[in-house]
């Protein structure tokens, strides 16, 4: 299938919920809100793998989006590791930290199965 926004591509809008989720996580979460350094840490981290996606479609090439989605497949591990430091510092419960963890596994995965795709064709944006 051909994308002609990146909004149409799944695996931006899965980022797009997820994001979703991170704040509303953040937003209820009081002891959580007062750690600036770790919360301002999770939101750039989630939303750098939702602007690296979108990014990396506007650019010209499979080569270069496949790159962008190899940034945000970083991003995703990154965020997987706040949310263990989440869990060990009781900021988040194991069923908050269960949910998000398998999400961003998931994105993670669709991620790198999207940049084998993209650099598996040679002309699939245009």
């Amino acid at each position: 299938m051909i994308y002609s926004r990146f909004e149409d591509v799944p695996v931006w809008q899965e980022s797009r919920k997820f994001v979703n989720k991170v704040y509303n996580v953040l937003v209820r979460n009081d002891k959580l809100r007062r750690d600036f350094s770790l919360v301002d840490q999770l939101k750039r981290a989630a939303y750098s793998i939702l602007l690296n996606i979108a990014e990396g479609f506007e650019r010209s090439s499979n080569k270069e989006f496949a790159n962008f989605l190899n940034i945000a497949k970083g991003s995703a591990g990154e965020v997987r590791s706040i949310l263990y430091i989440l869990l060990d510092n009781n900021y988040i419960s194991k069923e908050d930290f269960n949910i998000l963890n398998t999400e961003i596994l998931t994105i993670s995965a669709h991620l790198s199965n999207f940049r084998k795709f993209l650099l598996s064709k040679s002309d699939y944006k245009k």
